[in-house]
Protein backbone atom coordinates (compact mmCIF):
# COMPACT_ATOMS: atom_id res chain seq x y z
CA UNK A 1 0.00 0.00 0.00
CA UNK A 2 0.93 3.44 -1.22
CA UNK A 3 1.49 6.45 1.46
CA UNK A 4 -1.32 8.89 1.26
CA UNK A 5 -1.28 11.93 -0.78
CA UNK A 6 -1.06 15.06 1.36
CA UNK A 7 -3.40 17.79 1.59
CA UNK A 8 -2.95 20.83 -0.54
CA UNK A 9 -2.71 22.46 3.35
CA UNK A 10 -0.54 20.03 4.27
CA UNK A 11 2.12 20.46 1.38
CA UNK A 12 1.73 24.37 2.06
CA UNK A 13 2.88 23.46 5.56
CA UNK A 14 5.68 21.68 4.48
CA UNK A 15 6.94 24.51 2.36
CA UNK A 16 6.35 27.10 4.52
CA UNK A 17 8.14 25.54 7.58
CA UNK A 18 10.99 24.23 4.87
CA UNK A 19 11.77 28.07 3.68
CA UNK A 20 11.64 28.87 7.78
CA UNK A 21 14.39 26.17 8.32
CA UNK A 22 16.33 27.02 5.63
CA UNK A 23 16.15 30.85 6.35
CA UNK A 24 14.93 33.81 4.21
CA UNK A 25 16.68 35.30 1.23
CA UNK A 26 17.48 38.86 1.34
CA UNK A 27 16.44 40.40 -2.11
CA UNK A 28 20.21 42.38 -3.07
CA UNK A 29 20.91 44.26 -6.49
CA UNK A 30 24.31 42.92 -7.24
CA UNK A 31 27.41 44.70 -9.07
CA UNK A 32 30.13 41.87 -9.78
CA UNK A 33 33.95 42.28 -11.10
CA UNK A 34 36.65 40.19 -12.00
CA UNK A 35 40.02 39.99 -11.00
CA UNK A 36 42.46 42.12 -12.71
CA UNK A 37 44.09 40.64 -15.68
CA UNK A 38 46.72 38.26 -14.73
CA UNK A 39 45.50 37.75 -10.88
CA UNK A 40 42.52 35.86 -9.21
CA UNK A 41 40.92 36.60 -6.30
CA UNK A 42 42.76 35.13 -3.11
CA UNK A 43 39.77 37.59 -0.57
CA UNK A 44 37.37 40.08 -1.57
CA UNK A 45 37.20 42.15 2.24
CA UNK A 46 35.87 45.24 3.07
CA UNK A 47 34.09 48.47 1.25
CA UNK A 48 35.07 51.81 2.50
CA UNK A 49 31.71 54.34 2.57
CA UNK A 50 32.48 55.53 -0.91
CA UNK A 51 32.52 52.53 -2.47
CA UNK A 52 36.68 51.20 -2.44
CA UNK A 53 36.78 47.45 -2.11
CA UNK A 54 40.05 46.10 -0.69
CA UNK A 55 40.71 42.14 -0.55
CA UNK A 56 43.97 40.17 -1.94
CA UNK A 57 45.39 39.13 -5.20
CA UNK A 58 46.96 36.24 -6.36
CA UNK A 59 49.40 36.44 -9.36
CA UNK A 60 48.76 33.22 -11.49
CA UNK A 61 52.23 32.91 -12.63
CA UNK A 62 54.15 33.93 -9.31
CA UNK A 63 51.36 32.62 -6.83
CA UNK A 64 52.34 35.80 -5.12
CA UNK A 65 49.90 37.51 -3.28
CA UNK A 66 49.42 40.97 -2.62
CA UNK A 67 46.89 43.65 -1.09
CA UNK A 68 44.47 45.85 -3.69
CA UNK A 69 42.14 48.29 -3.85
CA UNK A 70 39.24 48.53 -6.08
CA UNK A 71 37.72 51.94 -6.67
CA UNK A 72 34.31 52.56 -6.92
CA UNK A 73 35.30 53.22 -10.56
CA UNK A 74 36.57 49.84 -11.06
CA UNK A 75 40.30 51.20 -11.06
CA UNK A 76 42.38 48.37 -9.25
CA UNK A 77 45.75 49.30 -7.19
CA UNK A 78 48.15 46.34 -5.67
CA UNK A 79 49.81 46.97 -2.87
CA UNK A 80 52.62 44.62 -1.68
CA UNK A 81 53.99 45.73 2.10
CA UNK A 82 57.97 45.94 2.19
CA UNK A 83 59.74 43.34 2.67
CA UNK A 84 56.82 41.33 2.39
CA UNK A 85 56.03 37.96 0.87
CA UNK A 86 52.44 37.45 1.34
CA UNK A 87 50.13 40.73 1.76
CA UNK A 88 46.46 41.00 3.15
CA UNK A 89 44.52 44.06 2.99
CA UNK A 90 41.00 43.27 4.97
CA UNK A 91 39.38 46.84 5.73
CA UNK A 92 39.13 50.33 4.93
CA UNK A 93 37.39 53.22 6.92
CA UNK A 94 35.84 56.71 5.25
CA UNK A 95 38.99 58.49 5.36
CA UNK A 96 41.00 56.42 3.32
CA UNK A 97 43.08 54.15 5.70
CA UNK A 98 43.60 50.83 5.17
CA UNK A 99 44.00 48.10 7.72
CA UNK A 100 46.08 44.84 6.85
CA UNK A 101 48.74 42.52 7.46
CA UNK A 102 51.93 40.98 5.82
CA UNK A 103 54.12 37.93 5.68
CA UNK A 104 57.73 38.82 6.95
CA UNK A 105 59.94 37.86 3.79
CA UNK A 106 62.73 37.42 6.37
CA UNK A 107 60.88 35.97 8.93
CA UNK A 108 58.56 33.75 7.46
CA UNK A 109 57.44 32.82 10.98
CA UNK A 110 56.41 36.43 11.69
CA UNK A 111 53.51 38.32 10.96
CA UNK A 112 52.75 41.82 10.70
CA UNK A 113 49.90 43.86 11.03
CA UNK A 114 49.87 47.75 9.01
CA UNK A 115 47.63 50.66 8.58
CA UNK A 116 48.18 52.58 5.05
CA UNK A 117 47.08 55.51 4.44
CA UNK A 118 47.90 58.18 1.23
CA UNK A 119 50.59 56.07 0.59
CA UNK A 120 52.36 55.81 3.66
CA UNK A 121 52.22 52.68 6.16
CA UNK A 122 52.67 52.33 9.57
CA UNK A 123 53.52 48.78 10.83
CA UNK A 124 51.33 47.48 13.76
CA UNK A 125 52.66 45.07 15.98
CA UNK A 126 51.12 43.33 19.58
CA UNK A 127 53.65 44.29 22.10
CA UNK A 128 55.73 41.14 22.53
CA UNK A 129 53.42 38.98 20.37
CA UNK A 130 54.79 36.82 17.40
CA UNK A 131 52.03 37.67 15.52
CA UNK A 132 49.82 40.00 14.63
CA UNK A 133 46.82 40.66 12.20
CA UNK A 134 44.81 43.70 11.72
CA UNK A 135 41.55 43.17 10.51
CA UNK A 136 39.77 46.89 10.27
CA UNK A 137 40.08 50.14 11.16
CA UNK A 138 37.29 53.05 11.82
CA UNK A 139 36.40 56.08 10.73
CA UNK A 140 37.59 57.17 14.26
CA UNK A 141 41.42 55.85 13.71
CA UNK A 142 40.04 52.52 15.93
CA UNK A 143 41.82 49.75 14.54
CA UNK A 144 41.01 45.48 15.64
CA UNK A 145 42.76 42.65 15.17
CA UNK A 146 44.63 39.14 16.84
CA UNK A 147 47.72 38.68 17.79
CA UNK A 148 49.78 34.88 19.02
CA UNK A 149 49.39 34.84 22.55
CA UNK A 150 50.99 31.67 22.87
CA UNK A 151 51.77 28.92 20.80
CA UNK A 152 48.19 27.39 20.91
CA UNK A 153 46.31 30.37 21.42
CA UNK A 154 45.08 33.64 19.33
CA UNK A 155 43.65 36.74 21.37
CA UNK A 156 42.07 39.62 19.58
CA UNK A 157 42.46 43.32 20.38
CA UNK A 158 41.23 46.81 20.12
CA UNK A 159 43.58 49.47 19.15
CA UNK A 160 42.45 53.30 20.22
CA UNK A 161 44.63 56.04 21.05
CA UNK A 162 47.69 54.12 21.32
CA UNK A 163 46.36 51.90 23.69
CA UNK A 164 45.48 48.03 23.04
CA UNK A 165 42.56 46.37 24.78
CA UNK A 166 42.92 42.61 25.26
CA UNK A 167 39.39 41.07 23.09
CA UNK A 168 39.26 37.36 24.50
CA UNK A 169 36.08 35.09 24.40
CA UNK A 170 36.15 33.01 27.47
CA UNK A 171 37.88 29.72 27.27
CA UNK A 172 38.41 30.31 23.28
CA UNK A 173 41.20 29.09 20.96
CA UNK A 174 41.37 31.84 19.37
CA UNK A 175 39.75 34.85 18.80
CA UNK A 176 39.74 36.89 15.59
CA UNK A 177 37.71 40.42 15.61
CA UNK A 178 37.09 41.28 12.22
CA UNK A 179 35.27 44.41 11.77
CA UNK A 180 34.60 47.73 13.66
CA UNK A 181 31.85 50.19 13.22
CA UNK A 182 32.03 54.07 13.75
CA UNK A 183 29.76 53.48 17.00
CA UNK A 184 32.71 51.19 18.05
CA UNK A 185 30.53 47.70 18.06
CA UNK A 186 33.17 44.99 17.07
CA UNK A 187 32.20 42.07 15.54
CA UNK A 188 34.23 38.45 15.03
CA UNK A 189 34.51 34.91 15.57
CA UNK A 190 35.97 32.82 18.45
CA UNK A 191 36.99 29.25 18.09
CA UNK A 192 35.73 26.67 20.12
CA UNK A 193 34.27 23.05 18.49
CA UNK A 194 33.86 25.28 15.70
CA UNK A 195 33.98 29.14 15.19
CA UNK A 196 31.00 31.34 16.74
CA UNK A 197 30.10 34.39 15.68
CA UNK A 198 30.73 37.36 18.17
CA UNK A 199 29.51 41.20 18.92
CA UNK A 200 31.71 42.88 21.46
CA UNK A 201 30.65 46.13 23.06
CA UNK A 202 31.44 47.74 26.06
CA UNK A 203 33.24 44.72 27.15
CA UNK A 204 30.96 42.59 26.67
CA UNK A 205 30.40 39.66 24.30
CA UNK A 206 27.15 38.51 22.84
CA UNK A 207 27.50 35.54 20.69
CA UNK A 208 25.18 35.52 17.27
CA UNK A 209 24.98 31.91 15.28
CA UNK A 210 23.48 31.59 12.29
CA UNK A 211 20.78 28.70 13.10
CA UNK A 212 22.09 26.64 10.15
CA UNK A 213 25.98 26.60 10.83
CA UNK A 214 26.95 23.53 11.42
CA UNK A 215 30.18 23.50 10.89
CA UNK A 216 30.57 27.63 12.22
CA UNK A 217 29.73 30.99 11.99
CA UNK A 218 31.86 33.61 11.04
CA UNK A 219 30.75 37.98 11.19
CA UNK A 220 32.97 39.86 9.01
CA UNK A 221 31.48 43.14 8.81
CA UNK A 222 29.20 46.01 11.07
CA UNK A 223 28.02 49.44 10.07
CA UNK A 224 27.20 51.82 12.24
CA UNK A 225 23.48 51.44 11.90
CA UNK A 226 24.53 47.73 13.65
CA UNK A 227 23.79 45.90 10.87
CA UNK A 228 26.18 42.86 10.37
CA UNK A 229 27.29 40.42 7.86
CA UNK A 230 28.90 37.15 7.99
CA UNK A 231 28.84 33.84 6.76
CA UNK A 232 27.78 30.49 7.70
CA UNK A 233 29.97 27.45 7.45
CA UNK A 234 29.02 23.85 5.73
CA UNK A 235 31.67 21.52 5.01
CA UNK A 236 34.12 23.10 2.76
CA UNK A 237 31.70 25.54 1.48
CA UNK A 238 30.44 29.13 3.29
CA UNK A 239 27.19 31.07 2.47
CA UNK A 240 26.94 34.86 3.13
CA UNK A 241 23.84 36.15 5.10
CA UNK A 242 23.04 39.99 6.58
CA UNK A 243 21.78 40.23 10.29
CA UNK A 244 19.61 42.68 11.64
CA UNK A 245 17.27 43.10 14.10
CA UNK A 246 17.65 39.67 15.20
CA UNK A 247 16.45 38.21 11.53
CA UNK A 248 19.10 36.27 9.52
CA UNK A 249 18.54 36.65 5.37
CA UNK A 250 20.83 34.88 2.93
CA UNK A 251 22.84 36.74 0.58
CA UNK A 252 22.58 34.63 -2.69
CA UNK A 253 23.86 35.50 -5.85
CA UNK A 254 21.63 33.44 -8.36
CA UNK A 255 22.99 30.55 -10.40
CA UNK A 256 26.40 30.93 -7.42
CA UNK A 257 27.61 27.64 -5.96
CA UNK A 258 28.24 29.75 -2.99
CA UNK A 259 28.97 33.31 -1.57
CA UNK A 260 31.03 35.05 0.86
CA UNK A 261 30.35 38.27 2.79
CA UNK A 262 33.67 40.54 3.52
CA UNK A 263 32.27 43.84 5.00
CA UNK A 264 29.23 46.39 4.84
CA UNK A 265 29.57 50.22 4.82
CA UNK A 266 27.67 52.69 6.49
CA UNK A 267 25.42 52.81 3.29
CA UNK A 268 24.33 49.58 3.58
CA UNK A 269 26.75 48.42 0.59
CA UNK A 270 28.00 44.86 1.03
CA UNK A 271 31.35 43.45 -0.87
CA UNK A 272 32.28 40.18 -1.32
CA UNK A 273 33.18 37.17 -3.62
CA UNK A 274 30.81 34.52 -5.53
CA UNK A 275 32.25 31.48 -5.91
CA UNK A 276 30.40 30.07 -9.70
CA UNK A 277 31.54 26.53 -9.74
CA UNK A 278 32.01 24.04 -7.01
CA UNK A 279 36.08 23.55 -7.39
CA UNK A 280 36.10 27.72 -6.52
CA UNK A 281 37.93 28.52 -9.92
CA UNK A 282 35.68 30.85 -11.21
CA UNK A 283 34.89 33.89 -8.96
CA UNK A 284 34.29 37.04 -9.11
CA UNK A 285 33.86 40.02 -6.77
CA UNK A 286 30.67 41.87 -6.16
CA UNK A 287 28.70 45.13 -4.21
CA UNK A 288 25.82 44.53 -3.32
CA UNK A 289 22.67 46.80 -1.55
CA UNK A 290 20.62 43.77 0.28
CA UNK A 291 16.97 44.20 2.17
Amino acid sequence: MGLPRLSSAAVLTLVLFSSIMQGQNAACAFETFSAPSGYTFGVVGGVSDDGTVVGQLVDNKTLKSVGFMRSPSGVFSEYAAPNSSVTWMNGRNGSGANAGYYQDAKNPQSLHGFMLQAGKMTVVNYPKAANTFLFDVNQLGAAVGSFSASAIITKGFLLANGKYTTIAYPGAQATYPMGISDAGAIVGSYATTVLNGFLWQNGTFTTINHKNAKYGTALSGVNKAGVIVGNRFSADRGFAFLYENGTFKNIVYPGANYTLAGGINNNGLISGEIFLNAAATETVGYTATCK
